[in-house]
Protein backbone atom coordinates (compact mmCIF):
# COMPACT_ATOMS: atom_id res chain seq x y z
CA UNK A 1 0.00 0.00 0.00
CA UNK A 2 1.32 3.40 -1.10
CA UNK A 3 -0.74 5.94 -0.17
CA UNK A 4 1.04 8.82 -0.92
CA UNK A 5 -0.91 11.10 2.02
CA UNK A 6 -0.17 12.14 5.28
CA UNK A 7 -3.57 13.50 6.52
CA UNK A 8 -3.40 11.98 9.75
CA UNK A 9 -0.14 12.44 10.73
CA UNK A 10 0.04 12.54 14.38
CA UNK A 11 -3.18 11.58 15.24
CA UNK A 12 -4.49 9.05 17.30
CA UNK A 13 -7.30 6.55 16.56
CA UNK A 14 -9.06 3.78 18.32
CA UNK A 15 -11.01 1.80 15.95
CA UNK A 16 -13.27 -0.94 17.57
CA UNK A 17 -14.10 -4.46 15.71
CA UNK A 18 -10.91 -3.94 14.03
CA UNK A 19 -9.58 -7.32 13.44
CA UNK A 20 -10.76 -8.54 10.18
CA UNK A 21 -13.06 -6.70 7.14
CA UNK A 22 -13.73 -3.32 7.27
CA UNK A 23 -12.06 -2.32 10.72
CA UNK A 24 -8.86 -4.14 9.45
CA UNK A 25 -9.15 -1.84 6.06
CA UNK A 26 -10.05 1.22 8.26
CA UNK A 27 -6.90 0.33 10.78
CA UNK A 28 -4.50 -0.36 7.50
CA UNK A 29 -5.48 3.31 5.33
CA UNK A 30 -4.94 5.44 9.42
CA UNK A 31 -1.56 3.78 9.65
CA UNK A 32 -0.87 4.33 6.29
CA UNK A 33 -2.05 8.42 6.21
CA UNK A 34 -0.11 8.15 9.48
CA UNK A 35 -1.81 7.19 12.45
CA UNK A 36 -1.40 5.56 14.86
CA UNK A 37 -4.00 2.77 16.07
CA UNK A 38 -5.54 0.71 18.68
CA UNK A 39 -7.13 -2.43 16.87
CA UNK A 40 -10.26 -3.42 19.03
CA UNK A 41 -10.81 -7.17 19.03
CA UNK A 42 -13.41 -8.84 20.96
CA UNK A 43 -12.67 -12.86 19.91
CA UNK A 44 -10.02 -13.51 18.13
CA UNK A 45 -6.38 -12.59 18.93
CA UNK A 46 -4.55 -14.36 16.41
CA UNK A 47 -6.90 -12.27 13.80
CA UNK A 48 -6.03 -8.80 15.48
CA UNK A 49 -2.03 -9.75 15.88
CA UNK A 50 -2.18 -10.04 12.04
CA UNK A 51 -3.83 -6.75 11.44
CA UNK A 52 -1.20 -5.23 13.78
CA UNK A 53 1.71 -6.92 11.68
CA UNK A 54 -0.22 -5.78 9.18
CA UNK A 55 -0.37 -2.38 10.16
CA UNK A 56 3.29 -2.22 11.70
CA UNK A 57 4.23 -2.95 8.10
CA UNK A 58 2.32 -0.33 6.25
CA UNK A 59 3.08 2.09 8.47
CA UNK A 60 7.02 1.18 7.79
CA UNK A 61 6.07 1.18 4.26
CA UNK A 62 5.21 4.73 4.42
CA UNK A 63 8.03 6.32 6.77
CA UNK A 64 5.59 6.53 9.83
CA UNK A 65 7.98 3.53 11.69
CA UNK A 66 8.06 5.01 15.02
CA UNK A 67 3.64 4.71 15.30
CA UNK A 68 3.24 1.95 18.18
CA UNK A 69 0.07 0.85 16.67
CA UNK A 70 -1.91 -1.92 19.89
CA UNK A 71 -4.13 -4.14 20.17
CA UNK A 72 -6.77 -4.19 23.04
CA UNK A 73 -9.77 -6.80 23.91
CA UNK A 74 -12.85 -5.50 24.97
CA UNK A 75 -16.25 -6.47 23.96
CA UNK A 76 -18.20 -3.66 23.47
CA UNK A 77 -21.69 -5.08 24.30
CA UNK A 78 -20.16 -5.07 27.90
CA UNK A 79 -20.13 -1.31 29.78
CA UNK A 80 -17.18 -2.48 32.13
CA UNK A 81 -15.39 -3.78 28.81
CA UNK A 82 -15.86 -0.45 26.97
CA UNK A 83 -14.36 1.20 30.29
CA UNK A 84 -11.08 -0.85 30.57
CA UNK A 85 -10.34 -0.38 27.25
CA UNK A 86 -10.40 3.55 27.09
CA UNK A 87 -8.74 3.46 30.45
CA UNK A 88 -6.00 0.78 28.52
CA UNK A 89 -5.90 3.55 25.15
CA UNK A 90 -5.67 6.35 27.27
CA UNK A 91 -2.73 5.47 29.29
CA UNK A 92 -0.60 4.03 26.24
CA UNK A 93 -1.00 6.71 23.73
CA UNK A 94 -1.64 9.98 26.01
CA UNK A 95 -4.62 11.06 24.24
CA UNK A 96 -7.46 10.23 21.29
CA UNK A 97 -8.37 12.16 18.37
CA UNK A 98 -10.32 9.75 16.56
CA UNK A 99 -13.06 6.98 17.37
CA UNK A 100 -14.40 5.09 14.84
CA UNK A 101 -17.35 2.81 15.99
CA UNK A 102 -16.75 0.16 13.86
CA UNK A 103 -18.09 -3.46 16.03
CA UNK A 104 -21.39 -5.28 14.27
CA UNK A 105 -23.35 -8.20 14.24
CA UNK A 106 -26.31 -9.73 12.94
CA UNK A 107 -28.75 -12.29 13.37
CA UNK A 108 -31.41 -13.79 10.69
CA UNK A 109 -34.53 -14.63 11.89
CA UNK A 110 -38.28 -14.42 11.32
CA UNK A 111 -39.38 -10.58 12.84
CA UNK A 112 -42.31 -12.89 14.68
CA UNK A 113 -40.26 -15.18 16.63
CA UNK A 114 -37.02 -13.09 16.88
CA UNK A 115 -35.59 -14.12 20.27
CA UNK A 116 -35.05 -11.27 22.67
CA UNK A 117 -31.63 -12.18 23.47
CA UNK A 118 -30.49 -11.97 20.23
CA UNK A 119 -32.28 -8.38 19.36
CA UNK A 120 -30.44 -7.28 23.50
CA UNK A 121 -27.07 -8.70 22.47
CA UNK A 122 -27.69 -6.79 19.14
CA UNK A 123 -28.59 -3.52 19.99
CA UNK A 124 -25.59 -3.70 22.72
CA UNK A 125 -23.04 -4.48 20.33
CA UNK A 126 -23.80 -2.31 17.68
CA UNK A 127 -25.61 0.59 19.48
CA UNK A 128 -25.37 0.93 22.90
CA UNK A 129 -21.50 0.19 22.54
CA UNK A 130 -21.46 2.48 20.19
CA UNK A 131 -23.44 5.44 22.38
CA UNK A 132 -20.78 4.01 25.45
CA UNK A 133 -17.33 4.22 23.51
CA UNK A 134 -18.96 7.80 21.76
CA UNK A 135 -19.48 9.13 25.73
CA UNK A 136 -15.84 8.07 26.79
CA UNK A 137 -14.37 10.11 23.44
CA UNK A 138 -16.90 12.80 24.42
CA UNK A 139 -15.10 12.99 27.62
CA UNK A 140 -11.85 12.68 27.05
CA UNK A 141 -12.35 15.19 23.47
CA UNK A 142 -13.72 17.87 25.92
CA UNK A 143 -11.38 17.38 29.21
CA UNK A 144 -7.41 16.63 27.43
CA UNK A 145 -5.38 18.87 27.49
CA UNK A 146 -4.32 21.35 24.51
CA UNK A 147 -0.84 20.76 22.58
CA UNK A 148 1.21 18.87 20.58
CA UNK A 149 -0.25 15.61 18.56
CA UNK A 150 2.76 14.20 18.62
CA UNK A 151 5.40 13.45 16.05
CA UNK A 152 5.59 17.40 15.25
CA UNK A 153 2.29 17.59 14.43
CA UNK A 154 0.52 20.76 15.89
CA UNK A 155 -2.54 20.78 17.59
CA UNK A 156 -5.31 22.47 15.18
CA UNK A 157 -8.76 21.51 17.36
CA UNK A 158 -9.12 20.70 20.89
CA UNK A 159 -11.56 18.54 19.64
CA UNK A 160 -12.15 15.32 17.86
CA UNK A 161 -13.73 13.26 15.37
CA UNK A 162 -16.25 10.41 16.06
CA UNK A 163 -17.19 8.27 12.96
CA UNK A 164 -19.84 5.59 12.98
CA UNK A 165 -20.23 2.32 10.77
CA UNK A 166 -24.02 2.42 9.69
CA UNK A 167 -24.93 0.55 6.20
CA UNK A 168 -27.57 1.10 3.94
CA UNK A 169 -30.30 -0.52 6.16
CA UNK A 170 -29.86 2.92 8.22
CA UNK A 171 -32.59 3.68 5.74
CA UNK A 172 -33.35 0.50 3.73
CA UNK A 173 -35.32 -2.46 5.54
CA UNK A 174 -34.05 -5.73 6.24
CA UNK A 175 -36.38 -8.35 6.75
CA UNK A 176 -35.27 -11.24 9.06
CA UNK A 177 -32.88 -9.01 10.61
CA UNK A 178 -35.01 -6.67 12.63
CA UNK A 179 -32.41 -6.42 15.28
CA UNK A 180 -29.47 -5.28 12.92
CA UNK A 181 -32.03 -2.83 10.97
CA UNK A 182 -32.74 -1.36 14.53
CA UNK A 183 -29.69 -0.53 15.26
CA UNK A 184 -28.34 0.94 12.17
CA UNK A 185 -31.43 3.33 12.39
CA UNK A 186 -30.84 4.19 15.55
CA UNK A 187 -27.29 5.03 14.33
CA UNK A 188 -28.32 7.61 12.58
CA UNK A 189 -30.06 9.82 14.77
CA UNK A 190 -26.93 8.75 17.55
CA UNK A 191 -24.74 10.30 14.70
CA UNK A 192 -26.75 13.67 13.96
CA UNK A 193 -27.48 14.17 17.54
CA UNK A 194 -24.30 13.94 19.06
CA UNK A 195 -22.67 15.71 15.71
CA UNK A 196 -25.30 19.00 16.76
CA UNK A 197 -24.55 18.67 20.63
CA UNK A 198 -20.98 19.04 19.98
CA UNK A 199 -20.41 20.98 16.81
CA UNK A 200 -19.45 23.97 19.20
CA UNK A 201 -16.88 22.12 20.70
CA UNK A 202 -14.35 21.20 17.51
CA UNK A 203 -16.06 17.86 17.65
CA UNK A 204 -17.72 16.57 14.28
CA UNK A 205 -19.16 13.34 14.36
CA UNK A 206 -20.13 11.26 11.00
CA UNK A 207 -21.06 7.88 9.88
CA UNK A 208 -20.27 5.60 7.04
CA UNK A 209 -23.36 3.54 5.51
CA UNK A 210 -21.35 0.75 3.31
CA UNK A 211 -23.27 -1.51 0.71
CA UNK A 212 -22.38 -5.11 -0.14
CA UNK A 213 -18.74 -5.22 1.02
CA UNK A 214 -16.57 -8.39 0.32
CA UNK A 215 -15.79 -9.61 4.08
CA UNK A 216 -15.96 -12.32 6.22
CA UNK A 217 -19.42 -11.06 7.40
CA UNK A 218 -20.82 -11.65 4.16
CA UNK A 219 -19.05 -14.89 3.43
CA UNK A 220 -22.26 -16.95 2.67
CA UNK A 221 -22.95 -14.94 -1.24
CA UNK A 222 -19.27 -13.74 -1.47
CA UNK A 223 -17.69 -17.25 -2.23
CA UNK A 224 -21.21 -18.88 -3.94
CA UNK A 225 -20.69 -18.18 -7.71
CA UNK A 226 -24.97 -17.57 -8.05
CA UNK A 227 -25.62 -15.74 -4.54
CA UNK A 228 -22.71 -13.80 -5.46
CA UNK A 229 -24.59 -13.15 -9.12
CA UNK A 230 -27.74 -12.59 -7.05
CA UNK A 231 -26.74 -9.74 -4.82
CA UNK A 232 -24.77 -7.95 -7.07
CA UNK A 233 -27.26 -7.87 -9.66
CA UNK A 234 -29.46 -5.47 -7.58
CA UNK A 235 -26.10 -3.24 -7.09
CA UNK A 236 -26.45 -0.22 -9.70
CA UNK A 237 -22.60 -0.10 -10.22
CA UNK A 238 -22.74 -4.04 -10.59
CA UNK A 239 -20.55 -5.48 -7.84
CA UNK A 240 -19.53 -5.89 -4.43
CA UNK A 241 -17.29 -3.26 -2.41
CA UNK A 242 -13.60 -4.16 -1.33
CA UNK A 243 -12.96 -3.02 2.16
CA UNK A 244 -10.27 -0.74 0.78
CA UNK A 245 -13.16 1.36 -0.89
CA UNK A 246 -14.95 1.98 2.61
CA UNK A 247 -11.78 2.78 4.89
CA UNK A 248 -10.52 5.43 1.98
CA UNK A 249 -14.49 7.13 2.80
CA UNK A 250 -13.19 7.02 6.60
CA UNK A 251 -9.49 8.39 6.41
CA UNK A 252 -11.60 11.42 4.16
CA UNK A 253 -14.21 11.91 7.05
CA UNK A 254 -11.33 11.35 9.97
CA UNK A 255 -9.38 14.52 7.90
CA UNK A 256 -9.20 17.91 7.81
CA UNK A 257 -10.48 18.00 4.39
CA UNK A 258 -13.81 16.80 6.05
CA UNK A 259 -13.25 20.00 8.47
CA UNK A 260 -16.94 21.46 7.93
CA UNK A 261 -18.91 17.99 7.63
CA UNK A 262 -21.04 16.80 10.42
CA UNK A 263 -23.95 14.89 11.50
CA UNK A 264 -24.07 13.36 7.83
CA UNK A 265 -24.23 9.35 6.59
CA UNK A 266 -22.03 8.66 3.69
CA UNK A 267 -23.44 5.80 1.37
CA UNK A 268 -20.69 4.41 -0.15
CA UNK A 269 -23.14 1.43 -1.52
CA UNK A 270 -22.39 1.64 -5.31
CA UNK A 271 -26.00 3.11 -5.67
CA UNK A 272 -28.49 0.72 -3.28
CA UNK A 273 -29.94 3.60 -1.83
CA UNK A 274 -31.20 4.72 -5.37
CA UNK A 275 -33.32 2.66 -5.93
CA UNK A 276 -32.19 0.44 -8.84
CA UNK A 277 -35.40 -0.87 -9.45
CA UNK A 278 -36.81 1.96 -10.52
CA UNK A 279 -34.06 2.21 -13.41
CA UNK A 280 -36.03 0.93 -15.82
CA UNK A 281 -39.79 3.28 -15.95
CA UNK A 282 -41.98 0.46 -14.69
CA UNK A 283 -44.11 2.72 -12.47
CA UNK A 284 -45.53 5.44 -14.74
Amino acid sequence: MTSQCRRLDGRFALITGASRGIGRAIAERFAAEGATVAINYAGSQGAAEETLKSVQAISAEEGFADRKHRIVQADVGKPEAIAAMFKDVLAAFGRLDILVNNAGIQTETPSETYPLADYERVIAVNLTGALLCSQAALRHFLNRPTGSLGYGAATKHSGGVILNCSSVHEIIPKPGYIAYSISKGGMENLTRTLALEYADKGIRVNAVGPGAVDTDMNARWINDPKMRHDVESHIPMGRAAGAQEMAAVFAFLASDDASYITGQTIFACGGLTLFGDFKKNWSS
